[in-house]
C-alpha cells in the first residue's frame, strides 16, 4: 500500500491523502478509517473529518458507496485503484490531528484509511509539506523507519503492516529538537511551539535517567536481554500550549500536550511543580513501551478499530503504569523519598474523594471505559472509579503485599519482568499477533506463579470488588504512617466549584454532602449566601460558620432563581498525610528496598 500524504492547506486545516492500491479486491475493494485510537478508548469516528473523497483507476473515475460511518467499497476495476481524499485536522489534542501555518501533527488512525484484506501488506507513505517559501523550515519528527529521506519536511517512510503505520504519529513544523542515547538507543525531543529559554540540555539529561531506569527495570543486568530496548529508536513528540496536558503512547514514540510554564528554564535549576509533572508525564508514556504496547490484554491482540474492544485489564495496563510513572521518578533520583510519598499521598486522597469507588470496582471501571471513564459527566465522582489512580493503588497494595509475605524475596517487580517476558519481548515477531495478549485468568494465575501466593482473595475484593485498599497497615508494614492531617473540622457545601468572573458555579455534587441534601445541583451558580453576594473563595465565606449552621442560598438553575436552606455539614474532603518513619527496623529497611526496587537474598 502507498500512500502520500501532503499538508495541502494549513489555513483550512486540510491534509491531501492520496492511496495507491496495487491489486485491489476483484469484487470491489473496501477501505475504512478507524473509528478510535488505541489508549484512547472511546468511539471517536475519525472518518466524520474526511471532506471529500474519490476513487480512479487507469484514467477513469471508480465510484465509491459509502457502506457505514467509515467504510466505503469501490466499484470493481481492472487495474490498479488510486483514491484520493481531503482530511480537516483542527483537533489540537494528542488524538488526532491538527494543522496550520505553524505546524502539521498526525495520528495514522486520522488520515490513513485501512485497506480491507491488505492489513498486513508493507505500507510505505509519503510526507510532505505546505508549498510556499514560508514553510522552507520545517522538517519532519516520527519514529517510522524512514526508506528515503528528503529535504525538511519531505520524506518517504515504510511500515510492515498497516497496525505499525498507524501506530507512529507525526510532527511537521519548526520544532526544536534535542537527541540523546538511552542504553545505546537514539532518542529525539521535538517540542513544538513558543517557548522561550527552553532548557534542552536539562530536559535531554532528566529524560535520559528516566529512559535507561525503565530499559534496566524490565532487562536489568546479568540477563541476556540486559539494558536492551524493545525499539531502535524512540520520539517524545511535544506540543507546548498556554494551558494543556495529556500524553497518548505508541510502540516507538508519544504524543504529548503540556502548558509551555512546565517545561525547563535555561538558569533555573529548581524543579517546579509543574516540571515534575510533565516529568511524570513523560515516565507513565515511556513505560507504556513495554505495558500496552507490547503486553497487551488478549482483547487487543490484534485491535479491532471499527469497534469496541472490551477488557477488564485496563486497571493493570493503565493503573500500573501510573504506579511505576512516579516511582521511575524517584528510582532515577528526579525526586526524594518526601516529594515520592507526596504523590501517592495526592493519588490516595483523590480515590478517597468520590463515593463511586464503592459502586464501581476497578476491573468494572476497565470495561465500562468506553461509555463512562471517557464519557465522564457531573455525577462521575459519585458513580465510577478511576482505574488510572485507584489501579495505581491496587499495584502499590500488591507491591507491598508480596513484599510482605514472601519477606521482601519477591514484589510486583518480579512480576512485571514475567509478563514482559511471557507476553511482551516477542509480540512484535511477526505481523500475526492474534493469541499472543493475556487473558484475566492468565494474570491471576501468572501473580500466583511468580510470588508463591494465594492473592485471589485480594483480586476478589479489591480489583473485582470494591472494598477499599488495606494502605494503612500495608504502608506501617514498609515503614510509612498513613494519618488525617486535618487541623480542625469545619463547615463544607459537599461539592466542588468553579469560577468564571463573578460567577460561581457547582461542577460536582458529592453524594450525602450538605448541597446534595439540600437540593443543590451541579451546574447551579451561586448569587448569594445569607443575602451577601457570593464573590469569594466558599472556604473563606465558610470561615464565618460553624457545622450545623444553617444558611440561606439563592443559585439560579438555567435562568430560575431557587432558594436553598443548607445545613452546613463537616467537610469531609479527604487530607490524608503520608510520612516517613525513621530508625534501622525492619519495616524502615522494607521501605528503603520497595522504594530502590530491591529483593533479600
Amino acid at each position: 500500500m502507498h500512500y502520500s500524504i501532503v499538508a495541502a492547506d494549513p489555513a483550512a486545516h486540510l491534509f491531501a491523502v492520496t492511496l495507491q492500491i496495487a491489486a485491489p479486491a476483484a469484487v470491489g475493494q473496501i477501505v475504512a478509517l478507524p473509528a478510535w485510537i488505541p489508549g484512547s478508548y472511546m468511539i471517536r469516528e475519525f472518518a466524520r473529518h474526511i471532506v471529500q473523497i474519490r476513487g480512479e483507476s487507469n484514467g477513469r473515475t471508480i465510484p465509491l458507496k459509502k457502506l457505514d460511518k467509515h467504510s466505503w467499497q469501490a466499484a470493481p476495476c481492472d487495474g490498479p485503484l488510486t483514491l484520493h481524499y481531503q482530511v480537516y485536522a483542527w483537533d489540537l489534542s494528542v488524538r488526532a490531528a491538527h494543522l496550520d501555518q505553524t505546524h502539521g501533527f498526525f495520528n495514522g488512525t486520522s488520515v490513513f484509511l485501512r485497506v480491507v484484506g491488505h492489513e498486513n501488506a508493507s505500507h510505505v507513505v509519503d510526507i510532505q509539506r505546505p508549498q510556499g517559501a514560508e514553510y522552507d523550515q520545517w522538517r519532519i519528527a516520527t519514529a517510522l523507519p524512514t526508506l528515503r529521506a528528503g529535504r525538511g519536511a519531505v520524506g518517504t517512510y515504510v511500515a510492515a503492516n498497516y497496525d505499525e503505520l498507524i501506530d507512529h504519529p507525526v510532527e511537521m513544523g519548526t520544532f526544536q529538537l534535542a537527541t540523546f542515547k538511552a542504553h545505546g538507543v537514539p532518542h529525539e525531543i521535538a517540542i513544538t511551539g513558543n517557548v522561550p529559554n527552553l532548557d534542552m540540555v536539562r530536559l535531554s539529561a532528566d529524560l535520559k535517567k528516566i529512559c535507561e531506569t525503565q530499559i534496566a527495570f524490565f532487562e536489568p543486568a546479568g540477563s541476556k536481554f540486559a539494558r536492551q530496548a524493545p525499539m531502535q529508536r524512540y520520539v517524545f513528540l511535544t506540543l507546548a500550549v498556554g494551558d494543556g496536558y495529556g500524553g497518548l503512547e505508541h510502540r516507538a514514540s508519544t504524543a504529548l500536550i503540556c502548558a509551555r510554564a512546565d517545561l525547563p528554564v535555561k538558569g533555573q535549576p529548581e524543579c517546579s511543580d509543574g516540571y515534575r509533572t510533565f516529568l511524570g508525564l513523560c515516565s507513565h508514556e515511556y513505560f507504556h513501551t513495554w505495558n500496552v504496547k507490547r503486553i497487551k490484554p488478549a482483547a487487543f491482540a490484534p485491535y479491532d478499530l471499527q469497534v469496541e474492544n472490551y477488557t477488564s485489564l485496563l486497571w493493570l495496563f493503565e493503573g500500573f503504569t501510573s504506579y511505576y510513572d512516579d516511582l521511575m521518578l524517584f528510582r532515577c533520583g528526579l525526586i526524594d523519598q518526601a516529594e515520592y510519598l507526596k504523590l501517592v499521598t495526592k493519588t490516595i486522597n483523590g480515590v478517597l474523594l468520590g463515593s463511586g469507588r464503592g459502586k464501581q470496582s476497578v476491573a468494572e471501571s476497565s470495561f465500562d471505559a468506553w461509555v463512562k471513564y471517557y464519557r465522564q459527566d457531573e455525577n462521575a465522582p459519585n458513580a465510577i472509579v478511576s482505574y488510572y489512580t485507584k489501579g495505581s493503588l491496587v499495584a502499590l497494595a500488591l507491591d507491598l503485599t508480596i513484599r510482605s509475605e514472601t519477606k521482601n524475596k519477591k514484589s510486583l517487580d518480579d512480576v512485571m519482568r514475567v509478563l514482559w517476558q511471557k507476553y511482551g519481548r516477542d509480540f512484535y515477531a511477526t505481523n500475526d499477533t492474534a493469541g499472543r495478549g493475556v487473558t484475566e485468568a492468565a494474570v491471576e494465575a501468572l501473580f500466583d506463579a511468580v510470588t508463591g501466593l494465594k492473592l485471589k482473595r485480594f483480586f476478589d475484593r479489591y480489583v473485582r470488588g470494591t472494598d477499599d485498599l488495606p494502605l494503612e497497615k500495608l504502608l506501617a508494614s514498609a515503614g510509612v504512617t498513613i494519618a488525617d492531617e486535618r487541623k480542625a473540622v469545619k463547615p463544607g457545601l459537599g461539592a466542588r466549584t468553579t469560577r468564571g468572573g463573578a460567577e460561581c458555579k457547582l461542577l460536582n455534587v458529592y453524594e450525602g454532602g450538605a448541597a446534595h441534601r439540600a437540593g443543590l445541583s451541579a451546574g447551579d451558580v451561586l448569587m448569594a449566601l445569607d443575602g451577601v453576594r457570593v464573590t469569594a473563595n466558599l472556604d473563606v465565606i465558610f470561615g464565618r460558620y460553624r457545622v450545623g449552621d444553617t444558611v440561606t442560598v439563592h443559585a439560579f438553575r438555567r435562568d430560575e432563581l431557587l432558594i436553598f436552606s443548607v445545613k452546613l455539614l463537616a467537610d469531609t474532603t479527604p487530607q490524608l498525610g503520608l510520612n516517613a518513619m525513621q530508625g534501622p527496623d525492619t519495616a524502615v529497611a522494607t521501605r528503603n528496598a520497595w522504594l530502590a526496587g530491591r529483593h533479600s537474598r
